[in-house]
């Protein structure tokens, strides 16, 4: 189906968290893959399917030995686990010095997440910049997120990185809630001036309390949080925009927000 990357080039404005967010209200079957080089933290964040904690030797490190001879995208899910709520994921690397040796995994993984099948695929890439091989991911990408703060050092580094980009990008801003819309209004009007032509520009609310629930501390309120509700409206848009004409599956939410 479709992969979906998702990175930043500055700081770190929530992108784990987001990926996590839209995965967990995405409106069709999806797999996170948390594919950021310099290692990721879903395994020690969020609790697996049975209330336990995630297997670390289980993600993309098993995967890379394998896919050596060579990948197919069936051979994905023999290295995925559930998260409490059913939503699969890949997790990725436990530091950045296990990417070293895995250069040259990035095209392979890329094709195979978008020739996944009967799922699309949320790729969360962390900071652009600092591993160039990611670019062989990207490419493979029908669409690039690249989420930022609406701060004025935040937005100039993303102006710089859209002139580096290829193909499909869109711009999430992670916009306080007391000045969401005027914050993205002013960054898509300075995305506009720069010579990349943006997809779009859209809003995630940024929301501590929300992201806290999604850590596992489950209850309704999470249902109910400004993440989550900006996250849904986000998810329906990108999902039909990957998929236009095809009419969206309405399951469970993927992560428990009873």
């Amino acid at each position: 189906m479709a992969l979906i990357a998702l990175a930043a080039d500055k700081g770190a404005p929530g992108v784990t968290t987001a990926a996590t967010a839209l995965g967990a209200v995405w409106p069709r079957p999806v797999l996170l893959a948390e594919c950021d080089p310099s290692g990721g933290d879903l395994v020690y964040r969020l609790p697996g399917q049975d209330g336990g904690v995630l297997n670390p030797g289980r993600g993309l490190l098993s995967l890379g030995a394998t896919a050596r001879r060579g990948l197919r995208p069936d051979q994905v899910y023999e290295h995925t686990q559930k998260l409490v709520g059913g939503l699969d994921v890949l997790t990725g690397l436990t530091n950045g010095e296990q990417a070293a040796g895995l250069t040259w995994l990035w095209g392979p993984l890329g094709r195979a997440f978008a020739a996944l099948p009967g799922a699309d695929v949320l790729a969360d890439c962390g900071r652009l910049g600092t591993h160039p091989q990611m670019g062989d991911l990207l490419a493979e990408a029908e669409l690039t997120l690249l989420f930022t703060r609406p701060n004025l050092d935040h937005v100039a580094h993303l102006r710089e990185r859209l002139t580096l980009m290829g193909g499909p990008v869109g711009v999430v801003v992670i916009a306080d809630p007391r000045s969401y819309r005027s914050s993205i209004d002013e960054v898509r009007r300075i995305v506009s001036a720069t010579s990349k032509d943006v997809a779009f520009v859209a809003g995630l609310a940024h929301d501590p309390k929300g992201a806290e629930l999604l850590r596992g501390q489950w209850g309704g309120r999470l249902d109910r949080s400004l993440l989550i509700r900006t996250a849904r409206e986000l998810a329906g848009r990108l999902a039909a925009r990957v998929a236009p004409g095809r009419t969206p599956q309405q399951p469970a939410a993927n992560l428990r927000a009873e």
